[in-house]
């Protein structure tokens, strides 16, 4: 909307300009109209009354509110221009003013697109299954026990267990894992994860407004709300320009006693520079950043990424590629590696683990066959249980398996580093299965690099996943402060407590890290699995490569460089300029067109931006990505 009003402002001023000329120097037509208004003058004071009018009535308010932005010359200029009868000089800052305005506005994206897309994921009404027929309900009238039918390819309406139906549904945007997770009678189901082919009966476990996709949504709510307000890289110049122009301005009107000079200092020093050069850098960073796979989502991470001296990472596809592998199983006596794979894998299927897809490819590298599962059950913290061929198997965490079954205490096989589970059938200890999720080969020597090259002081490893795991990721590329188990609403409480330190950058992908991509200073997605994720971060990097997200620190650095040049060496010729209109050797609008000549200079210098550098990043990658162990599965 904004765009839109500053784009017809600026059209309009371009018309007003245009049609004075042709009136004045076209037709000759400098005499009074029949209502005493010169003729040239007559299309310069509808250009300052529909446009500039609006323009110093929202200065006017900003003052109100003590907000002091680079634009407050502007809007004197444009007052002492109409005071004074300088309709074209007036009208000249108007252009400037509105053109600026729409350029940056052309930049930033909606503060409510976040929301939206989240919203968006949820259907509006629920199919209930009650007394033999179904009824579409609000999901606000869905109570817990109530039976809800999920119909192929809707998204489910709120978090339940599977009472009828077998199929898969996609929880890929909840969990930040990219899989189809198998559902079966007795598995559990999230809100907002979007269902496959066939239709599935749950039974709501809990209220659609307790939902795990609801409260997500709360936490990004809250984040956008709580979001600092960022002083824009213009207005931090422009805090100290303004005053300086304003002081030139009454010096020269004082000692000379000609208020035009005033007017004149004035309309030279309305900062253009600030207000145009600085938007057209930016945009040309936008544009730079697109053509390396790199989507910038707002704008200001541009001019704040180079201020940020906190990182912090989350672990699951961004420090790793995302994929644990199965590397090793250990068999009990009586067991064998492949049996135990081969009823792992039948009920893992089922399951909405990370390392179910694990098991499954491993399974499916062996070329073992998968048997039915029944009576599939998986609580939280209780592990995966299921019927496999008339036995009962169970699949838990080391330390669960020793709490209920001390007796196997060093019998084990000794603890490993990664991540490792206990396989049980008919509820006796069977084997262990291990794996790993190894870090990004340029992982190291990013992280090593972020200190001395980008002036980072403190880098945090912040993940969902146990301490064993997360421990053994830091120790590989190098992070001491590590945070492990952590909730989204935990990762963004501590995002926020860091930015109050310092400005901090995160790092993640998945819905689950949207809320903490919001709370910090600047928000980076790694990949494309989530459309909200991309949506709450500032930047989203295409390609799955630190390699990429360096790139963005130097698209960053050298926008904020040349945007610097621009407005400072535009800065310095208005300053030179200013003084010439003091001494009165420039009048009004010959001082508003020595600014445009200066705003022309200055946004060729800005276009700079946009050119590719032959280098745009500074650290040694790592080897080839390491291939799968060829440890036995």
């Amino acid at each position: 909307m904004v765009r839109h009003r500053q784009s017809i402002i600026a059209v309009g001023a371009v018309l007003g300009i245009a049609a004075h000329l042709v009136l004045r120097y076209g037709f000759g037509l400098t005499g009074p109209s029949v209502g005493g208004l010169a003729w040239a003058d007559i299309p310069l004071r509808a250009t300052l009354v529909g446009g500039g009018l609006p323009l110093v009535l929202e200065l006017v308010w900003k003052l109100i509110h003590l907000q002091f932005g680079s634009d407050l010359l502007a809007g004197i200029s444009i007052v002492t221009s109409v005071l004074l009868g300088e309709y074209l000089a007036g009208s000249l800052v108007v252009l400037m003013l509105s053109g600026g305005e729409a350029l940056e506005s052309y930049a930033v994206r909606s503060a409510s697109s976040v929301l939206t897309t989240l919203a968006s994921r949820m259907p509006a009404v629920a199919h209930r299954r009650k007394d033999g027929r179904i009824e579409d309900v609000a999901i606000s009238g869905v109570t817990i026990g109530d039976v809800v039918i999920v119909f192929p390819h809707e998204a489910c309406p709120v978090d339940g267990t599977v009472v009828e139906g077998h199929g898969v549904m996609d929880e890929s945007y909840l969990t930040g894992e990219p899989y189809q997770i198998s559902k079966a009678p007795g598995a559990q189901v999230l809100s907002g994860a979007v269902n496959g082919q066939t239709a599935l009966t749950i039974r709501a476990d809990r209220l659609a407004i307790n939902s795990r996709y609801a409260k997500i949504m709360q936490v990004m709510r809250d984040s956008e709300q709580r979001r600092p307000k960022l002083r824009r890289l213009g207005d931090q110049l422009g805090a100290v320009y303004t005053p300086l122009a304003l002081s030139i301005a009454i010096i020269a009107w004082v000692v000379s006693g000609q208020s035009r000079r005033f007017l004149a200092v004035i309309v030279i020093a309305t900062p253009c520079p600030l207000l145009i050069a600085i938007p057209v850098a930016i945009i040309g960073a936008i544009s730079l950043a697109a053509r390396r796979g790199i989507i910038i989502k707002d704008p200001v991470v541009l001019e704040k990424a180079e201020t940020c001296r906190t990182a912090i990472f989350d672990k699951t596809g961004t420090l790793t590629y995302g994929a644990p592998k199965l590397t090793e199983t250990i068999a009990a006596t009586g067991r064998t590696p492949d049996n135990i794979l081969q009823l792992a894998a039948s009920v893992e299927r089922y399951s909405k683990h990370p390392l179910a897809q694990a098991i499954l490819d491993a399974a499916k590298a062996r070329r073992l066959a998968l048997h039915e599962a029944a009576e599939i059950c998986e609580s939280p913290g209780q592990g995966l249980r299921g019927d496999v061929d008339g036995v009962r198997v169970q699949i838990t965490s080391l330390k669960r398996l020793l709490e209920e079954q001390p007796a196997l205490t060093g019998t084990l096989p000794s603890a490993a580093g990664g991540l490792e589970c206990a396989v049980l059938i008919d509820g006796l200890y069977a084997g262990v299965m291990r794996f790993r999720d190894e870090p990004r080969t340029e992982g190291v020597s990013f992280v090593k690099h972020l200190r001395p090259k980008h002036r980072f002081q403190k880098i945090m490893l912040v993940s969902g996943d146990r301490e064993s795991e997360v421990r053994y990721l830091a120790d590989r590329v190098g992070i001491h402060d590590v945070h492990y188990s952590q909730t989204p609403e935990q990762k963004v409480a501590l995002v926020r407590e860091e930015t109050k330190r310092a400005n901090t950058l995160y790092l993640g992908d998945g819905i689950n890290d949207a809320p903490a991509l919001a709370a910090a200073t600047v928000g980076v997605a790694f990949g494309s699995h989530s459309d909200v994720t991309s949506e709450a971060a500032g930047a989203v990097i295409l390609d799955t490569s630190l390699e990429k997200v360096d790139e963005f620190f130097h698209i960053s650095r050298r926008m904020r460089a040349i945007a610097l040049e621009s407005a400072v060496g535009g800065i310095a010729l208005s300053m030179i300029g200013m003084l010439l209109a003091a001494a009165g050797l420039l009048s009004p609008v010959a001082g508003a067109i020595t600014q445009e000549v200066i705003d022309v200079l200055a946004v060729l210098n800005a276009l700079r931006v946009a050119w590719s550098p032959s280098e745009l990043t500074d650290f040694s990658r790592g080897s080839e990505r390491p291939t799968k162990s060829t440890s036995q599965v």
